[in-house]
């Protein structure tokens, strides 16, 4: 097998992230099949680059030899991609690339954007990891993204990126079976659930880390177990575990969505994008744009949701008024007519 540029930037990705799975997330694939490739680059160098420990993926002595070699090549290349894209850009219409980790406010932003440049190719990309898309956007592989930054651990924020800020503290709630005790109450206290395991997701950037913060502040030790949230779901129902959800979470069957007393877990939200050139107020103008269409896809997304909505009214936040001040949308009109989404 002869390396690639692609076997080259799974080794970035690897070294980067610390983890074969954030790598694999990362880089759009499986982790069985990127340690299937990691082997195959280490047959093909004749030995290990990366040590495998219980913290994660470290490399080697070889490891980081080859690993010096190959930045600048991946990073050459990612300049080469992004210039000739550029060039495609201006010759056959614009290209709009965003990003997200996961909310549910993504739908109505993708549908305002494409209302708004109908004739640019608007594509999204989905990352758990918050800092893997400000590197994206710094690297010019992404126009703007929207991220959290988990409250006491702050993201790596390249020079060349700014963030405008959405919310400066989200609630973040916690999903719980519909037969839990605590349920049958509208607000839960930490204490309410001592003695549950909660399941977090570890290739969220500080996720894992803000929610012990949390608990050990409160003067808790609970279990806490590691799984993606689409498990979770599955396992709060039946009431295996217990986990921190955003306060727009939609309600499923056998689980509830209730805020947390006090607010201890939060997050803030922001637009994340280059430094604009001087001289260029037409960059900054489309930076608006995305920004008052990611705005708008929130507060309507947030207004859907019995629970957010009753916690935003209850803390009199600052969205009520920014809601207020806005004219009133229909839900049908964006495809949120239904059930309610609250718990």
């Amino acid at each position: 097998m002869e390396l690639e540029v692609r076997h080259l930037r799974a080794l970035c990705a690897i070294a980067d992230t610390g983890s074969l799975r954030k790598a694999a997330r990362q880089l759009g694939m499986t982790q069985p099949s990127l340690t299937t490739q990691l082997r195959r680059i280490e047959n093909t160098i004749g030995g290990r680059l990366f040590s495998r420990e219980v913290t994660g993926s470290r490399p080697t002595p070889l490891g980081q030899s080859l690993l010096n070699r190959a930045r600048p090549i991946v990073a050459e290349m990612n300049t080469l991609v992004s210039e000739v894209r550029l060039e495609v850009g201006q010759t056959a219409g614009e290209c709009l690339r965003i990003g997200s980790t996961g909310s549910r406010a993504v739908v109505g932003w993708l549908r305002r954007l494409r209302a708004r440049f109908p004739d640019a190719d608007t594509t999204i990309h989905i990352d758990v990891s918050a800092n893997a898309l400000l590197e994206m956007v710094a690297e010019q592989q992404l126009d703007a993204a929207f991220v959290h930054e988990v409250e006491g651990a702050p993201l790596r924020v390249p020079d060349s990126v700014r963030r405008r800020v959405l919310l400066a503290r989200e609630p973040q709630f916690v999903a719980l079976a519909e037969t839990h005790p605590a349920a049958a109450a509208p607000v839960v206290r930490l204490t309410d659930l001592a003695g549950d395991q909660w399941m977090v997701d570890p290739t969220g950037d500080g996720e894992g880390p803000g929610l012990r913060r949390v608990l050990s502040a409160a003067g808790l030790n609970p279990r806490v177990v590691y799984g993606d949230y689409l498990t979770a779901s599955d396992l709060v129902a039946s009431g295996e575990v217990v986990a921190p959800c955003q306060p727009t979470a939609r309600s499923r069957a056998g689980m509830a969505v209730r805020p947390l007393h006090g607010d201890p877990l939060a997050v803030g939200l922001y637009l994340a994008s280059r430094v604009p050139d001087e001289g260029d107020p037409a960059g900054s103008a489309d930076i608006d744009a995305l920004f008052a269409d990611l705005e708008h896809a929130y507060l309507e997304i947030a207004w859907a949701s019995d629970a957010y909505r009753q916690w935003l009214v209850r803390n009199d936040s600052p969205l009520v008024r920014i809601r207020d001040a806005r004219p009133p949308v229909p839900l049908a009109d964006i495809g949120l007519a239904g059930p309610s989404d609250g718990a």
